[in-house]
């Protein structure tokens, strides 16, 4: 690991409190070791003075002194001993309490970010179903309806998806639910189906005016190739106009496979991070919607701890740290209850 990298890492306030403990405890060990080496000495210096009486008598006067400074240096190195084990330990722990606080809080901004992304995105969808419920080929395909009118009407809900290319597909339902009309009616050949018991048609048709959308969990659709969907719904209105009587609705369906993969995968995890960290999106019933890991979509129920917070972070006792955020909504959008989340094994 490089010098700037050490620096920027904030494990290295543990480690090094850590190192500082060890070598102070070794130099401590050290003069205790020399402390009782000259202790010994004076001793053997004590008796040898004394064997030769009254010559001996002044190295007698030192070496007595010695032992008394060797003593002193050792009861210094005892309390040095005492008192800096103790604060070590206080000082590793206020370290390790840093670090977590600070790792765990980076979890829990890397969930915010990835759950506003989508927010963002989806927040634009909302935008796009009740404008183009708008579209005047798309009302006059349910005001006027005949075969042209669908042909009109698929072939302007065709160009809408050339530009807009996140969707599987754009459907146009009449207030039975028929489908009158989709984008690429030469891939899903639903025209003619039913939608009218998805909640999304329900919901949009039930709806007080333009202002107003319908959307649904993230489900696999059997007639979009059992590909996962977003579906946004708006209420087609006679004129298009806001307060105009409903004459279908408009379903559009997000292609949420691909698009939620790359904010799970585009964490930015740096390079120690990434192979034991799990990036997911989780709808209201911790449902994994998406994972960088691409297990466990729509079939894994993540536990995750909130206790009632909107944001948090939390260890488990393996040492892996989990961080979440519940989505704060983006402009009119106020979200589905979905949480970002990120799973980070320990190192």
């Amino acid at each position: 690991m490089s010098a700037t990298a050490s620096e920027n890492d904030p494990e290295q306030i543990v480690t090094l409190t850590a190192d500082v403990r060890t070598t102070a405890e070794t130099k401590i060990a050290e003069i205790q070791a020399i402390t009782g080496r000259t202790k010994m000495l004076a001793l053997n210096a004590l008796i040898e003075s004394a064997r030769v009486g009254e010559l001996g008598r002044g190295f007698a006067v030192v070496a007595d002194e010695v032992k008394g400074v060797s003593s002193e240096i050792e009861q210094i190195a005892q309390t040095l001993n005492s008192e800096l084990s103790g604060k070590a330990e206080m000082l590793e722990r206020i370290g390790r309490s840093i670090v977590d606080q600070l790792k765990g809080q980076r979890l829990v901004d890397l969930s915010l970010n990835a759950v506003e992304l989508i927010d963002r995105n989806l927040f634009e969808r909302t935008c796009d179903v009740r404008w183009w419920a708008t579209d005047s080929a798309i009302v006059d395909c349910l005001a006027t309806p005949s075969e042209d009118a669908s042909a009109y009407a698929s072939k302007r809900l065709g160009v809408i998806l050339s530009a807009y290319t996140v969707y599987l597909d754009l459907w146009v339902c009449d207030a039975r639910g028929t489908v009158v009309a989709n984008g690429r009616p030469d891939r899903y050949h639903v025209e003619g189906q039913s939608a009218a018991q998805a909640s999304w048609f329900r919901n949009a048709m039930a709806s007080a005016n333009g202002d107003e959308y319908a959307v649904d969990d993230i489900v696999t659709s059997s007639e979009l190739d059992g590909q996962p969907v977003a579906t946004y719904a708006a209420a087609i209105r006679e004129n298009g106009e806001s307060n105009g009587a409903v004459l279908g609705v408009l379903g559009i369906h997000f292609d949420w496979g691909p698009q939620a993969q790359t904010i799970v995968e585009g964490v930015r995890f740096d390079e120690a991070e990434a192979a034991r960290s799990r990036a997911l999106l989780l709808d209201a019933d911790f449902r994994v919607i998406a994972a960088s890991d691409g297990a466990g979509v729509l079939s894994e129920r993540f536990d995750l701890r909130t206790e009632g917070r909107d944001s948090g972070h939390y260890s488990l006792p393996d040492g892996t740290v989990i961080g979440f955020h519940r989505t704060p909504g983006y402009e009119t959008y106020e979200g589905l209850g979905w949480y970002g989340c990120v799973v980070q094994a320990a190192p």
